[in-house]
């Protein structure tokens, strides 16, 4: 790792998304510093992905911090009260979490100014997922702006720059940009009710969408299903 690469803070979930975007900010020549978290989710499978991915793809550093986000509820992911959906429904899914991708960035906000990064990498995308508004443009648009507002570094003008760059991106085209970047994505994980052998279940949102995707791009799935045949 060259030190005098410039740094970013790569939030990285063990998912499709955060595994391409790490693997974009590494070809911008960035040292990529990976931050997870283990937030009460039902999926903690993937905090297990995110340490093979940075275990396979050269980073600085990874973080993985806690918090009990738990304890507020509110969604399907942090209460396992409320049942993950099988079937796609109308407006935003009880998949969405309160607020975390702001909690997220302004974690990851904190540790850049700390690193002397001024790009914080995100893998949201506004096309193909679930409506969730914490993924839209606007928010990171408005995030961005809240970061030169709220920080010494913003203040005394080191602007820091919230980078989405798959927020207009296809998942096919994601899966596509992450192949020919070289993203091994047998190592991540999308479902959001992995099994205790870290197969993924095939019918919930994130599932679906995942293997439209590689289906569309034209590539293997290589996820690992508990059923040969997805329903």
């Amino acid at each position: 790792m060259n030190d005098s690469a410039k740094k970013a803070v790569v939030l990285l979930s063990g998912g499709l998304d955060s595994a391409t975007v790490l693997a974009i900010a590494r070809q911008q020549g960035y040292a990529c510093h990976a931050l997870s978290f283990d937030y009460g989710q039902r999926h903690n499978a993937e905090l297990q992905a995110s340490r093979r991915l940075t275990q396979a793809m050269e980073v600085a550093e990874h973080k993985i911090l806690r918090l009990d986000l738990g304890s507020i509820g509110g969604s399907a992911l942090t209460d396992t009260a409320i049942a993950v959906p099988e079937q796609q429904a109308d407006g935003i899914p009880v998949t969405y979490v309160p607020a975390r991708n702001t909690v997220f960035l302004s974690l990851a906000l904190g540790w850049a100014e700390v690193l002397g990064a001024r790009d914080i990498f995100i893998g949201v995308n506004a096309v193909d997922y679930s409506g969730y508004p914490d993924c839209r443009p606007e928010f990171i648009q408005a995030f961005e702006k809240l970061a030169n507002l709220a920080t010494k570094a913003g203040v005394e003008g080191e602007r820091f720059h919230i980078q989405a760059p798959l927020i207009k991106m296809s998942k096919a085209e994601i899966i596509r940009a992450g192949v020919e970047l070289g993203v091994n994505y047998s190592l991540t994980i999308s479902c959001y009710q992995v099994d205790e052998q870290g197969r993924a279940c095939g019918k919930c949102d994130s599932c679906r969408l995942r293997a439209q995707g590689f289906a569309e791009a034209e590539v293997a799935d290589p996820t690992s299903y508990r059923n040969t045949c997805q329903s």
